[in-house]
């Protein structure tokens, strides 16, 4: 097998997005359409992905990082332009080059590996990307002569009668041997209407040297689709989410209704999970096997480990252990960590907190900036008071405390294993432990006080 590299186009600025973010770095199903095209061609064998960059070039390469090496291509004068921006990093080397645009998040890695393959097999010079559609208006045409090579790229203006007849199309993707590639771009002229450097005229260029041109075609050619605007973009999106969505109930989870489901790439899912309609899980999501998850739920960015049931609620950037009951109506902020059996429930609160085993807030409770113990019950309406104004404190509560209804807790305190804290109670020093603490108002009984009130008259 002969040395591959890969040059990914991501230069153009995207105007028919009508958007001030770079086109490339729209998001499909959780993820800029760039990082899909160079995820795909990472799980080739490459050796160097060159990407090209022009409007919003930092942008794009912070978001890729050390993936890619990066090309600028200061001025968009075309294709053929765009791919000699790499030349300073591949010219000369000897093996395989796959260009791709960074707009087509949809192209299959199997789908470029098979194109590479049949380019490498056919000792071709350059190979296409082709797929069949039923109305080609507008896209170019692949003619090929009687031993199926590819005799020309025809656009569809240029095209006669009995070329416009022909059903495959070119996609714009292609793989070419790396130095025939380049030493073809030197001779790309833009004596054209638009006065820019066209890459398939590198076809033309080397089938009039007498080389092999070949084809790949794909049967989907929904894959190839290229996104230019938001309607492409939807697009994109809804066939990504019946993919995942596909895969996901493939490998042993329960979309009960998948078109009503989202869930964005890079999201793990255990066997025998069961998920319910309107429920959204974001990428960074890891979810265990035997989950309960929805209706009406989101959970971005977290762990869920088995057994566990989420029910109408918020979970963000946290661990969530497994036998872990949440909801309904329950928000899990970022950076908290339920541990194993754990029970949030309705209308309840959790930022920055960590319970242990088997610890419990049944309903309306906001729990901030705590260290919960193992055991503990936290009655309705309870909370920690851990903010001033200014600053925020933390709450210590330890294993086996109850905390009564209606309770606030003013951070920083610490409330001491097994105490008591009674019902209705603003605790603002520490608590032993095993101690009952009782912080409230003596109640006092005036009567025949409320007949002076004039209630009732």
């Amino acid at each position: 097998m002969s040395n591959r590299y890969a040059v990914v186009l991501a230069a153009g600025q995207g105007t028919r997005m009508k958007s001030k973010l770079y086109k490339v770095l729209h998001s499909v199903c959780g993820k800029p359409m760039v990082q899909h095209v160079l995820d795909h061609v990472s799980s080739l064998d490459v050796q160097e992905i060159v990407t090209v960059v022009g409007h919003g070039a930092e942008k794009v390469q912070a978001e890729l990082g050390s993936v890619s090496r990066f090309a600028l291509q200061s001025e968009q004068l075309g294709t053929a332009h765009a791919v000699m921006q790499a030349e300073e990093l591949l010219e000369g080397k000897t093996g395989t080059t796959l260009v791709i645009c960074g707009d087509t998040p949809l192209i299959k890695p199997e789908t470029m590996q098979a194109l590479i393959q049949q380019h490498e097999e056919q000792g071709a010079k350059a190979s296409v990307l082709t797929a069949h559609i039923e109305n080609p208006t507008g896209y170019g045409r692949i003619i090929r002569n009687e031993q199926g090579y590819v005799e020309k790229i025809v656009e569809h203006k240029d095209a006669t009668e009995k070329e416009r007849e022909v059903r495959e199309i070119n996609t714009g993707t292609y793989c070419f041997d790396n130095e025939a590639l380049f030493s073809a771009l030197k001779k790309v002229s833009n004596d054209n209407a638009q006065g820019e450097y066209y890459l398939p005229d590198v076809i033309g260029i080397l089938k009039s040297e007498g080389e092999i041109v070949s084809a790949y075609q794909t049967d989907d050619f929904e894959e190839t689709l290229g996104v230019n605007d938001r309607v492409a973009l939807s697009q994109a999106e809804s066939i990504m989410k019946e993919r995942i969505n596909t895969a996901h109930m493939r490998n042993g989870v329960t979309l009960i209704d998948p078109a009503n489901t989202y869930i964005e790439s890079d999201v793990v899912i255990g066997q025998d999970t069961i998920i319910y309609p309107g429920t959204t899980i974001k990428a960074g999501s890891k979810i265990g096997s035997d989950c309960i998850i929805g209706p009406n739920t989101e959970i971005a960015n977290c762990v869920v480990g088995d057994a566990s049931s989420i029910c109408q609620s918020v979970a963000h950037d946290s661990v969530i252990g497994s036998k872990v009951t949440i909801g309904p109506f329950a928000h899990i902020r970022p950076q908290s960590q339920l541990s194993d059996n754990v029970k949030v429930g309705n209308f309840v609160e959790i930022k920055k907190a960590s319970l242990g085993h088997g610890s419990k807030a049944s309903h309306l409770s906001y729990l901030g900036d705590a260290e919960i113990g193992a055991g503990v019950n936290v009655g309705c309406g309870s909370i920690t008071v851990n903010y001033d104004g200014k600053n925020k404190f933390l709450t210590k509560i330890e294993d086996g405390v109850f905390v009564g209804c209606n309770s606030n807790l003013i951070a920083p305190v610490t409330i001491g294993e097994g105490a008591y804290i009674a019902a209705g109670s603003t605790i603002t020093d520490d608590v032993p432990g095993n101690a009952l603490s009782i912080a409230r108002a003596r109640q006092v009984n005036k009567e025949n006080y409320a007949s002076k009130l004039n209630y009732n008259k």
